[in-house]
């Protein structure tokens, strides 16, 4: 787990054009953030639901192609909606396009609309678990037999805060944890993965823990940094990036004084 602070965004492919994502994109690498996120859904989560919307992967491609040195991932990509080989060969390529910045974010799904006009099986949520459970193997056993092989062991990242099956994935398989909720939750789901690292024979700080916040380092810093988190993603929409670019930047100038 990396012991300094690492500052992320959120880019949802909805409500925008190709070219606002990428000037969106372009600005947030520019203010200095670690990681670069967007989400993987075919339909807009929030607005219009027939809104402007594209493709997860696609996209993330050409993100890897005009950025330089932030890492770039889903948060998070469905485990549903492709075959877990042919992902771990899409994120194998990702990873050799970005000259290895990709981390696979991936979950179990849940948005219904999604799988009813894709034909994905909707099932259950334990079945979509357990489909997860049985992804993650194959995932890493196929990156282990492609050739080229990725450029580097490529990091795992976890969303979701279920206390039985998602958390011990993630104590399994993650090297980041995403989770939502206020103080209270998080504390309590973050030990509850301690334990599960315990039980299985893992060190729990491998583990990085990281979640979302639209608020100031001012309002918020001292209480995620005493539970914890080592990641703090920030949302920020390509159509109305302005006032979320100027958030991010307090929480970058946050992170670098903490390394100062």
């Amino acid at each position: 787990m990396t012991t300094s602070p690492r500052i992320a965004v959120q880019i949802p492919p909805q409500h925008a054009t190709h070219a606002d994502l990428r000037k969106t994109v372009l600005a947030a690498e520019e203010t200095g953030v670690d990681v670069i996120f967007t989400w993987d859904h075919f339909f807009p989560l929030s607005g219009d639901p027939e809104g402007n919307h594209f493709e997860c992967w696609t996209l993330l491609s050409s993100w890897a192609e005009i950025t330089e040195r932030a890492e770039l991932g889903h948060l998070v990509t469905c485990n549903s909606y492709r075959n877990p080989d042919l992902l771990a060969d899409m994120a194998r390529t990702v990873d050799h396009i970005s000259g290895g910045r990709l981390i696979l974010g991936i979950g179990a799904g849940w948005f219904q609309r999604d799988y009813d006009e894709y034909g994905y099986e909707f099932g259950t949520p334990g079945s979509r678990l357990a489909d997860l459970a049985d992804a993650l193997p194959r995932i890493k056993s196929r990156w282990a037999k492609l050739n080229p092989p990725p450029t580097r062991d490529i990091p795992i990242l976890i969303g979701g805060g279920g206390e039985r099956k998602t958390l011990r994935l993630t104590a399994e398989h993650a090297n980041t944890w995403h989770a939502f909720g206020d103080m209270e939750t998080l504390i309590h789901k973050s030990a509850v993965l301690d334990n599960w690292c315990k039980q299985i024979g893992r060190e729990p700080s491998e583990i990085e823990r990281s979640t979302s916040t639209r608020q100031t380092p001012r309002q918020v810093a001292d209480q995620l940094t005493d539970a914890g988190i080592g990641m703090i993603v920030i949302g920020v929409r390509a159509a109305e990036p302005d006032d979320a670019l100027a958030l991010t930047r307090e929480w970058v100038a946050w992170r670098d004084a903490q390394l100062r």
